[in-house]
């Protein structure tokens, strides 16, 4: 039975305590798509991936998020780019959760054979 291909992520909430939380919604050979949760203070460390590109969508929260050498304060609606090979991060800036959906391509860790 295929996997479904209709998520709500209005319905992603929960966050943890010790660190970001990373709700995967699909997931191919090719690329994932996440929400992510971070409560206030919560922070990726700035990374780079030497072959995967990756956006941050804001759905709701503020963040500040590291492209390269820019710095931008996030809020709900804004997408923000990182190129393969340069550092990026995000932070969430309070006081509410910062909720992203998070996608990468491509995959940087496939998934076993099977998944669509």
């Amino acid at each position: 039975m295929p996997a479904a291909r209709l998520r709500d992520t209005n319905l992603i909430r929960e966050g943890r305590a010790d660190k970001p939380a990373k709700h995967n919604l699909f997931e191919t050979a090719r690329f994932f798509a996440d929400v992510w949760v971070l409560r206030p203070g919560q922070a990726q460390a700035p990374h780079r991936h030497g072959g995967e590109d990756k956006l941050y969508h804001v759905l709701s929260g503020r963040g500040e998020a590291h492209s390269g050498a820019e710095v931008h304060e996030v809020g709900p609606g804004q997408i923000v780019f990182c190129p393969a090979g340069e550092d990026h991060a995000i932070r969430a800036l309070g006081p509410d959760d910062l909720r992203l959906l998070v996608i990468m391509a491509p995959h940087p860790r496939p998934p076993a054979a099977g998944v669509e």
